[in-house]
């Protein structure tokens, strides 16, 4: 399965290079994952705070977003829930990459539309592997 994965997965990124936008306000957790996203293929605009979120959505066109919860100006559940509620983002697949490790954090991010949710630190070939699986579903 895995092997497959990775076979369509080359072939997907041959043809497009695929958008991600990375919300994380912790510097070097922000710079680690860009810069392994980047090495892997992907254009990576990174953010350390939610307040430019809906205008560099706008700008960059995320085919992904990869989302904490805690940041310094306003809380991820905000964030999802308000993209949400705009149905032209909310097809846009988010993943959560948060230190909240509760089950309780976990279910309320998927309620509000994440797609899958990541405690840190994670394993990175996990979250590449969870990336692809969302573009696959997405451009099928």
């Amino acid at each position: 399965m895995i092997a497959q994965l990775f076979n369509i997965n080359q072939t997907l990124r041959s043809h497009q290079v695929r958008r991600i936008l990375l919300v994380e306000d912790h510097y070097l957790n922000r710079m680690l994952l860009s810069d392994y996203l980047s090495y892997c293929g992907y254009d990576v605009q990174s953010l350390s705070e939610g307040s430019a979120f809906f205008s560099t959505i706008e700008k960059f066109e995320p085919d992904l977003m990869l989302l904490d919860l805690k940041l310094p100006d306003i809380d991820g559940y905000s964030l999802l829930k308000q993209v949400q509620q705009k149905p032209d983002l909310s097809k846009i697949p988010i993943i959560v990459v948060s230190a909240f490790a509760f089950k309780a954090d976990k279910e309320r991010a998927l309620s509000l539309g994440a797609r899958r949710y990541f405690v840190k630190p994670l394993k990175l070939k996990d979250l590449i592997l969870t990336i692809e699986e969302q573009f696959i579903c997405r451009y099928r």
